[in-house]
């Protein structure tokens, strides 16, 4: 009997982090899950309880998503309280050093940080999109073995713009040039070896992964991916079995903070958009998404709202395109979906192997079995039968 292959899927959002072992022979329901509030809730709140104590805050660790635990920081050195971030963590709210100083915070190097960690008057938070630590005591508590034989993490990473680039611009011109090169979801994911430079939020998810491996005892070589959020919901999508039996659709993914929307055909990327989701409301996000299948949306119109972007490789003379036409299947996911119920666009609620929370966990899968042929053979019996063009 061969022996069981194991990998630890997360999906890390600003509200929750989706959390899959995936466990080789079991069927997908028996594979056990936990949704839990992301880091950058959970060191938000810690940061609040710091400003209520009136303490000062040092920030340690790596570059991790901002948000919520970025917009606590600034309220805690607008209430007059010290703000010390190492260069690192100090990332997370600013890639320009420079600009984290602009908004108040100081920064320091390690050695101060270790003299300043041990004032009783300061409260020392480390910064880390993947708490190794914690995940391990959860499945531990549970008799849960935590050893894994590959890890798959999907992160929103905006990149690090040079001084002077737009932070969206920069996003979507990467999305751009990746999607020119291989328009497929699954371009949006790689091997820690093969991160792009610019992507240093995953580079950092990737450090945090390492660490994991050595916690757990698991063979600090195995397989380490990362992909982008949005993506790995798209292709989480297509999990569901009505998805995938589309020639087109549209894929679209309405997150906490971003809404992204791929137009497929045949499993190929027709055209992109991605916006933030508290810039639009339905009748907004209506008119996005026809003009999409349409392939008239621009870039310039979606940037001018405060999105990031749009690019239309192909247009389609089909339904999709005929004056009054039909859109093509909508499927939508997302913890905000919701954007769009009762819309005239009929979208399909996408619920892979019965579970929409962890949809990026599936594509992780998905593209992890893409990117590793040694582990295909494990995973692919456990998901829908690989996208065939017609």
């Amino acid at each position: 009997m061969q022996p069981s292959t194991r990998i630890l899927a997360i999906d890390i959002g600003t509200g929750t982090q989706d959390i899959l072992l995936f466990e080789s022979g079991k069927e997908m329901e028996n594979c056990f899950k936990l949704v839990m509030p992301s880091p950058t809730v959970i060191i938000a709140e810690r940061i609040k309880q710091a400003t209520t104590a009136g303490k000062h805050l040092l920030l340690t660790g790596v570059t991790m998503g901002g948000g919520p635990c970025h917009w606590a920081a600034r309220d805690h050195a607008l209430a007059g309280y010290a703000v010390a971030v190492t260069p690192d963590a100090a990332r997370t709210f600013d890639d320009d050093l420079a600009g984290v100083e602009r908004m108040g915070f100081e920064i320091i190097d390690d050695q101060e940080a270790e003299r300043r960690a041990a004032q009783n008057d300061t409260v020392h938070i480390e910064m880390q999109d993947f708490n190794a630590q914690a995940i391990l005591t959860a499945f531990t508590a549970f008799d849960v073995d935590p050893t894994v034989d590959a890890i798959a993490l999907a992160a929103f990473d905006h990149g690090a713009a040079p001084p002077g680039y737009s932070d969206r611009r920069f996003r979507f011109d990467f999305i751009t040039e990746t999607v020119r090169r291989h328009p497929s979801p699954s371009a949006f994911a790689y091997l820690a070896q093969d991160i792009p430079s610019s992507l240093t939020r995953l580079q950092a998810v990737a450090q945090s992964a390492r660490r994991y491996l050595s916690l757990s005892g698991s063979r600090p070589d195995v397989p380490l991916l990362l992909m982008d959020t949005g993506s790995a919901a798209a292709l989480g999508s297509l999990e569901d079995a009505r998805v995938r039996e589309q020639r087109e659709s549209i894929l679209c993914n309405i997150g906490n903070f971003h809404t992204l929307a791929f137009h497929l055909r045949d499993g190929e990327i027709m055209g992109i958009f991605e916006h933030h989701t508290g810039e639009i409301d339905r009748v907004r996000l209506e008119e996005l998404l026809r003009k999409l299948a349409q392939g008239t949306l621009t870039n310039e119109e979606v940037f001018a709202d405060s999105g990031h972007g749009a690019l239309i490789i192909k247009r389609l003379y089909e339904t999709s395109t005929q004056p009054g036409g039909n859109l093509p299947f909508l499927s939508v996911t997302g913890p905000r979906r919701a954007l769009l119920d009762g819309s005239e666009l009929k979208p399909y609620a996408c619920t892979p192997h019965g579970d929409m929370m962890i949809t990026g966990c599936f594509g992780l899968l998905r593209a992890l079995a893409d990117n590793n042929p040694t582990l295909a053979p494990a995973i692919e019996p456990a998901l829908l039968p690989a996208f065939k063009l017609s």
